[in-house]
C-alpha cells in the first residue's frame, strides 16, 4: 500500500484527512465561548439567577464572517478572573445542619435543653422530698404525688391563655431569661422554706411544709406558662421560614429526650449531686443541681438576639378577655391554623391516654414487669426521634398538610396493629416505635404551620391558647383512659384511639384544604 505524501493532504476534499471544513483560527474563541456558556449555566443553577460578571459578555463576531483577522482577545468575552467564585456560589446547607449553623438558634436550643431537663427532674425532686420529709410508713406516695400534679396543672389551665396575652406585649428575650432565673431561684429557696415551716404543725391534716411545697410548685408552673409561648414565638424570629420545619424537628426531639432522660436519670443525677456536695457540709445538693439547670438556661438566653422590634410592642395594659377573644377570632378566620391546633390537641390526647395504657400493657405482657413500662415509652420515643430525623432531611418533599395526613393514617394503623399484639413484646415495641415515627409527622409540621401562619403580634395569644388547649388535652385522657380500659378492655380502647386519630386526620385535612396557607404555596 502506497504512503500518503504531504501534497495529498493539500488536495484532500474538505472534511477528510485533517483538512478542516472551517478555519482553525476560530477554534480557541469558540471553545472559550462554550466554556463560558457552560460556566454561566452552572452558576445560574446554583444561584437561581443569571450570574453577574465584572465585564459584560461581548458577542463574539467570527473573523471568517467579517473577513478581518482577530487579534487575541479582541472579541472574546472578558471575565474578571480575580472574582472569588466561593463568594458567588453559596451552596446552602440543608436540613437540621442548616439550623445548627444559626448561632441564635443554638443559644435558644441550649437554653431549652437545660430548661426542659429541669422541668422533668422537678417532679423527681418533689417525690424525693415527699418520701424523706412527709410520707409515713403506712402511706403510699401516690396521694402526695397526685397533689403535686394538681398544683402543677392548675396554672396551665388558668393562666395558659392569659400568659400568651402578656407575652405579645413583652420582649420575648426578657420573658425567657426572667422565667428561667425565677424558677431557679424558687428551687434554691426550697431547703430554707422547708426548714422555716418544719415546726408549724398541720393544716387540714397536711403538714404546713407540704403546703409550702405546693405553693412553690404552683409558682414554678405559673412561670412555665409564660416561658412556653415566649419560646415558641421566639423560634420564627431567629429562624428563616424555610428552616422552621427543621428547627421544630430539633425542638421536638429535645423535648422527647428530656422526658426520657429526666424521668430515667433524674433520681441518679440528684443522688450523685447530694453525694458530691455532702463532703462540703451542704445538704441541699439536689436543689442546687435543679436550680442550677434553670439558672444556666437563663444565662445562656441572655446572649440571645431575637431581632424583635421592641418599639413596635403594644405598651398599653392588656384587655385580657378582649385579647383572648381576638386570638379565638383569629383561629376562627384562619382555617389552616385552626386545623393544625386541632391536630395537636388530638395528638397530645392520644399520647396522654397511652401514658396510662402502657402501664396496663406492661402488666399483661409476659416478658416484662409492670414497673418496666418505661421500655414501652422508650420505644415510642425512639420512633419519634426517627420521625424527627426523617423530617429534618426530607420533610420538604411533601406539604405540611400531606405530612399530617400520612402521619394520622400511620398512627391509626399502628394503634390498630397494637390492639392485636398486646400479649407480644417485640411486635408491641415495633408498633410503638412506628407510632412515635408517625406522630412526629403530625406534630412537627403542625407546630411549624402555626408558627409560620401566625403574625408576630398574634403569636403570644395563639401559643397561649395552644398551651391551654394542650394542657387540658393532657389532663382529661389521664382520667378517662384508665376507666375506659377497665370497662372496655385494652384492645377496644386502642381501636377507639385509632378511630379518633383517623377521623381527626380526615377532618383537619378537609378544614385545612378549604383555607388559605402561605406556607404550602411557598
Amino acid at each position: 500500500m502506497s504512503r500518503l505524501s504531504d501534497s495529498d493532504f493539500d488536495t484532500a476534499p474538505p472534511g477528510r484527512f485533517g483538512a478542516p471544513e472551517k478555519s482553525m483560527d476560530n477554534l480557541p474563541s469558540e471553545l472559550d465561548e462554550v466554556a463560558i456558556d457552560w460556566s454561566a449555566s452552572l452558576l445560574s443553577s446554583k444561584l437561581g439567577r443569571e450570574p453577574e460578571f465584572a465585564v459584560p459578555l461581548a458577542s463574539n463576531s467570527s473573523p471568517s464572517n467579517s473577513g478581518e483577522s482577530a487579534s487575541p482577545g479582541a472579541d472574546s468575552p472578558e471575565v474578571d478572573l480575580d472574582v472569588d467564585l466561593t463568594e458567588v456560589v453559596e451552596i446552602p446547607v440543608q436540613g437540621v445542619w442548616a439550623v445548627l449553623h444559626n448561632r441564635n438558634f443554638l443559644r435558644l436550643w441550649a437554653g431549652q435543653v437545660f430548661s426542659q431537663l429541669a422541668d422533668k427532674v422537678y417532679l423527681v425532686l418533689m417525690i424525693a422530698l415527699i418520701t424523706t420529709r412527709f410520707q409515713s410508713a403506712d402511706q403510699t406516695v401516690s396521694g402526695w404525688v397526685s397533689a403535686i400534679m394538681v398544683a402543677f396543672t392548675i396554672p396551665a389551665v388558668l393562666f395558659g391563655s392569659v400568659a400568651g396575652v402578656y407575652v405579645d406585649r413583652w420582649p420575648k428575650k426578657t420573658v425567657l431569661v426572667l422565667t428561667n432565673l425565677l424558677r431557679g431561684g424558687l428551687v434554691l429557696v426550697l431547703p430554707t422554706l422547708l426548714w422555716l415551716l418544719a415546726g408549724w404543725g398541720s393544716i387540714g391534716a397536711i403538714p404546713v411544709g407540704f403546703w409550702g411545697l405546693l405553693g412553690v410548685t404552683f409558682c414554678v408552673s405559673t412561670l412555665t406558662q409564660f416561658f412556653a409561648p415566649a419560646e415558641q414565638a421566639a423560634i420564627p424570629l431567629i429562624v428563616e421560614r424555610s428552616q422552621l420545619l427543621s428547627a421544630n424537628s430539633l425542638y421536638t426531639l429535645t423535648m422527647m429526650v428530656a422526658v426520657v432522660v429526666g424521668f430515667a436519670a433524674g433520681e441518679p443525677l440528684l443522688s450523685l449531686a447530694d453525694m458530691l456536695v455532702s463532703g462540703l457540709g451542704i445538704t441541699w445538693g439536689r436543689e442546687l443541681v435543679l436550680g442550677g439547670c434553670y439558672a444556666i438556661a437563663g444565662l445562656l438566653l441572655l446572649f440571645l438576639k431575637t431581632g424583635e422590634n421592641t418599639a413596635a410592642l403594644n405598651p398599653d395594659p392588656p384587655q385580657i378577655w378582649q385579647d383572648i377573644r381576638d386570638g379565638l377570632n383569629y383561629l376562627n378566620q384562619q382555617k389552616t391554623v385552626r386545623a393544625a391546633l386541632i391536630q395537636l390537641v388530638i395528638l397530645f390526647s392520644v399520647f396522654a391516654a397511652l401514658a396510662v395504657l402502657v402501664v396496663r400493657m406492661a402488666e399483661i405482657l409476659p416478658e416484662i414487669k409492670s414497673s418496666q413500662f418505661g421500655f414501652l415509652l422508650a420505644a415510642g420515643g425512639v420512633g419519634m426521634a426517627i420521625g424527627v430525623f426523617i423530617l429534618g432531611h426530607w420533610g420538604d418533599q411533601l406539604t405540611h398538610r400531606q405530612l399530617s395526613l400520612v402521619g394520622a393514617i400511620g398512627m391509626a394503623a399502628s394503634l390498630s396493629g397494637l390492639s392485636l399484639f398486646t400479649l407480644y413484646l417485640w411486635p408491641s415495641l415495633l408498633l410503638l416505635c412506628c407510632l412515635g415515627t408517625f406522630a412526629a409527622l403530625v406534630g412537627v409540621p403542625m407546630q411549624t404551620t402555626i408558627q409560620a401562619e401566625t403574625p408576630e403580634e398574634m403569636r403570644g395569644k395563639i401559643f397561649g391558647l395552644q398551651n391551654n388547649a394542650v394542657n387540658i388535652a393532657l389532663s382529661l385522657p389521664l382520667v378517662l383512659a384508665g376507666v375506659a380500659e377497665t370497662f372496655l378492655g385494652l384492645p377496644t380502647v386502642l381501636l377507639v384511639l385509632a378511630s379518633v386519630v383517623t377521623l381527626g386526620g380526615i377532618f383537619t385535612w378537609y378544614i385545612s384544604g378549604s383555607g388559605s396557607s402561605t406556607i404550602e404555596s411557598s
